[in-house]
């Protein structure tokens, strides 16, 4: 039989055998690659569209990716623990001949014969191809010299370090060079020149490798304190008054509402009233402009096991107290059970960070970027103050502001804080009613 096939032929054979490449999806302006974490799903096996796929790691949220389309996995292109960039392909699937993407492929001029150079529109059979997966990175190698490109973010890791890119050998998609191969490169050099570190082979210590959320924590923040002119400011708020609000209704709100009575609800009602009045601090640095955000969606830092993750609460300027706390509640709930979605953690244009839980009284912030600003809200604590020239003890907490010196002065950055500190400390009932 020769190598031809007549329109019905061809079609079907699309559909049995047509591979759509699934791509890392893009998660926010300010996320450009992201750690394959583990395969939620094997070679071979069979997918269903929005089955949870794999699970990526990003400096925003430990995340699975839902597979776009039903079908046969047919390929594993990025091993477990890679970092690759956003919109890399990482995978293969086979699609039914029924899924709209099958389909719109069908929809080109279908010819009458199938000529060899041709056959390249729906794939190339490989034939004693090492397997492509968690435990294999074997690919096709063409014949032929290869010119090797680098991705930024992998050379400006080793010209940091002073590592000859050429002289490694990569363990990516074709042989390209990883950013977890320059670090393996960089862990050898500090294994073999102990003086470098300090630590030599008698001390009692413990090396402990970074899992892919705390590399990329750590990036972001290297990124926050190196490329942001960061200023910092901070006041003293009275909240005696919402001290003994919380304590008067907390029980009656935990039976109506289901969820604890926090001090959290009530930061956010106050932030989210000032930033509507102090636009520039809900805003980021453009370069050449800067970009003023309509929406107010506040992320909380939340801590966990993984590392620190922030969810957003979207649209926070339209939820009253009692709709903050059922948020805040699922929020936190979701992280510790590594159950945030995309869209929780996408968009946010200012941060809280409630270091207060841990008994901080005062603290610096790095600025979480793209935005503008972001706000401690320390432990609340009895201390002695003077009013009306006697000396009173009240409850009182710190508001630390960390913010983006080319976005904000002083004078603005303060006005907001002020702004924050005013709405907290004239809290009554009618906020919680």
């Amino acid at each position: 039989m020769g190598f031809c096939a007549t329109n019905d032929l061809y079609g079907e054979l699309v559909r049995k055998v047509l591979n759509m490449k699934i791509e890392l999806p893009q998660v926010g302006e300010s996320v450009t690659e992201g750690v394959i974490g583990k395969w939620l799903k094997e070679v071979g096996d069979r997918v269903e569209k929005y089955d949870p796929l794999v699970e990526v790691v990003t400096d925003k949220v430990n995340m699975e990716m839902p597979s776009p389309v039903s079908g046969e996995l047919t390929s594993i292109l990025v091993s477990e623990g890679k970092t690759v960039l956003m919109g890399a392909v990482i995978a293969e699937i086979a699609v039914d001949g029924d899924d709209e993407h099958a389909t719109d492929a069908l929809k080109e001029p279908i010819p009458d014969t199938l000529e060899p150079s041709q056959a390249d529109r729906i794939g190339t059979l490989l034939k004693d191809v090492s397997p492509v997966g968690p435990t294999g990175s074997g690919g096709h190698i063409s014949e032929g010299p290869v010119v090797q490109r680098y991705s930024p973010a992998v050379s400006r890791l080793a010209a940091e370090h002073g590592i000859d890119l050429s002289r490694i050998t990569g363990t990516g998609m074709g042989g390209r060079v990883t950013r977890n191969d320059v670090m393996a490169v960089v862990g050898s050099q500090v294994e073999s020149d102990p003086t470098s570190t300090g630590v030599s082979e008698t001390d009692n210590v413990e090396v402990v490798p970074l899992t892919p959320i705390r590399r990329t924590i750590a990036e972001n923040m290297i990124r926050s304190a190196t490329q942001i002119p960061q200023a910092w400011t901070m006041m003293e708020v009275d909240v005696t008054n919402l001290v003994n609000l919380r304590e008067k209704f907390r029980l009656e709100f935990k039976r109506t509402h289901g969820v604890n009575l926090t001090y959290m609800p009530f930061t956010l009602q106050a932030v989210a009233a000032s930033l509507k009045d102090h636009p520039g601090v809900n805003s980021s640095w453009g370069n050449n402009s800067i970009i003023l955000k309509h929406r107010i969606n506040i992320g909380v830092a939340v801590a966990s096991d993984a590392g620190l993750v922030v969810p957003v609460i979207h649209d926070t300027d339209l939820l009253d107290v009692a709709g903050l706390a059922v948020a805040v509640d699922d929020l936190a709930r979701r992280v510790r059970d590594g159950k945030l979605s995309l869209s929780d953690v996408q968009d946010s244009t200012f941060t809280i960070n409630n270091t207060g839980v841990f008994g901080s009284v005062i603290g610096k912030p790095l600025i979480n970027p793209p935005e503008a600003a972001i706000m401690n809200t320390e432990a609340v604590i009895k201390r002695p103050v003077v009013i009306d020239d006697e000396i009173v003890v009240r409850s009182i907490m710190n508001l630390c502001l960390t913010f983006d010196h080319r976005v904000l002065d002083g004078a603005e950055a303060g006005a907001f804080l002020k702004s924050v500190k005013s709405r907290l400390e004239s809290i009554d009932s009618d906020n919680i009613v």
